[in-house]
C-alpha cells in the first residue's frame, strides 16, 4: 500500500458516449473534441499535482467542459420537450461518502458547483428545480439568464425533432463527467449533463443520482453517460464498487460486468469511466465510441474521440 501523499495522481474525464458521425465518415470537429477534453484534463490534473484534491480536481475540470458549447452539459445543454434547458449534475468525494447533486436547474452557470455547494453547504444530498437555482445563488455562485445556455445548433437539433414529432435522439449521450485520484488516496466523481434531448415532464437520468450514474468511495470512482434509465435501474456506480468490494474484482473487470452483462443485455447503451486507488481506470462502452481524456503521475496522456486515439 503506498505511504500518505504517494499515490499516483490520475484524473479521466469522459465527453459522452457513442458516434456523432456514421463510421468511415468525416468529423469535421474532431480536433476541437479532443483539444477540449485535453485542456480539461490539463487543467485537473494541474490541480491535483500542486497538491490539490480531486475533488477540486474534478470541479475545475468539469467548468470547463460545461462552458464549452460542444457537449450536453452547461452551455451545450440540450433543449427539452418545453424548449428549456434544464442541467443535472453530482459530485461525490469518496473519502468521506459526502455527495451533492442538482437536478432541473436552468440558471446557474455551471451545475457542477452548484453540486459542490450541495455537498459543502446543505445538510441534503440532492435539490431540485427552481430550489436548486435558488440555493446556488445564495451560495454565490454565478447566476445567468437561461438564454446563456441556448446554442444554435441545440435549437436546430430541437426543432428538428419537434417537426418530426419525434421523441428519441441520435444515439450520441453527450453528458461529461470526471474521476480522480489524488495524492492522498482521495477518490471523488463528478457528472455533469443536460440529460435527454427532448425530454418531458421534468425528467431526470442518473447523472445526479448518487449510485446510478456518480459514485466514489474508498475503492473506486466511477461516472456514467448513456440511457440513463437503464444506469438508474442496475445502480451501475454503485454496482461496479459493490463488486469490487464484495467479490475482490478488479475496476475493469467490475466495470466490464456491469456494462457489458448487466446493462446491455437489458437493451441499455452507454459507458463508464471508472478509477481505482492504485491508478487503472476501465473505460467500457456498449456504443459506437466514447469520448475520454487522461492524464497520470506516470506520464500518460490520452485522448480518446470515437475510437481515434490522439497521444
Amino acid at each position: 500500500m503506498p505511504s500518505a501523499d504517494s499515490f499516483p495522481c490520475t484524473i479521466l474525464l469522459h465527453g459522452g458516449s457513442g458516434r456523432l458521425h456514421p463510421p468511415g465518415t468525416p468529423f469535421p470537429r474532431q480536433a476541437a473534441y479532443a483539444r477540449t477534453l485535453d485542456e480539461a484534463a490539463r487543467a485537473g490534473f494541474d490541480v491535483l499535482a500542486g497538491g490539490g484534491s480531486s475533488v477540486d480536481a474534478i470541479e475545475t475540470s468539469l467548468r470547463q467542459l460545461e462552458d464549452s458549447p460542444l457537449f450536453n452539459a452547461g452551455r451545450g445543454s440540450v433543449f427539452s420537450h418545453a424548449g428549456v434547458n434544464e442541467m443535472d449534475a453530482a459530485l461525490m468525494d469518496g473519502a468521506t461518502l459526502l455527495a451533492g447533486a442538482v437536478a432541473g436547474v436552468r440558471t446557474v452557470k455551471n451545475p457542477i458547483s452548484a453540486a459542490r455547494a450541495v455537498l459543502e453547504r446543505s445538510a441534503h444530498v440532492l435539490l431540485t428545480g427552481a430550489g436548486a437555482d435558488e440555493f446556488a445563488a445564495t451560495a454565490g455562485l454565478e447566476i445567468v439568464p437561461p438564454a446563456w445556455f441556448r446554442t444554435e445548433e441545440r435549437w436546430q437539433q430541437w426543432q428538428a425533432l419537434q417537426q418530426a414529432e419525434a421523441s428519441v435522439p441520435t444515439p450520441k449521450y453527450g453528458t461529461v463527467g470526471a474521476v480522480a485520484l489524488d495524492r492522498g488516496g482521495r477518490l471523488a466523481a463528478g457528472t455533469s449533463t443536460g440529460g435527454m434531448l427532448n425530454k418531458k415532464f421534468g425528467r431526470v437520468g442518473d447523472s445526479p443520482l448518487i449510485g446510478a450514474g456518480t459514485y466514489a468511495n474508498h475503492l473506486c470512482a466511477v461516472s456514467g453517460t448513456g440511457h440513463g434509465e437503464f444506469f438508474i435501474r442496475h445502480a451501475v456506480a454503485h454496482d461496479i464498487a459493490a463488486l469490487m468490494e464484495y467479490k475482490g474484482l478488479s475496476v475493469q473487470e467490475a466495470a466490464q460486468l456491469v456494462i457489458h452483462h448487466k446493462v446491455a443485455p437489458a437493451g441499455g447503451l452507454g459507458g463508464v469511466i471508472a478509477l481505482d486507488r492504485q491508478g487503472n481506470v476501465a473505460m467500457p462502452y456498449s456504443t459506437g465510441g466514447l469520448f475520454w481524456a487522461l492524464m497520470s503521475a506516470d506520464g500518460r496522456v490520452e485522448t480518446n474521440v470515437c475510437n481515434m486515439v490522439i497521444e
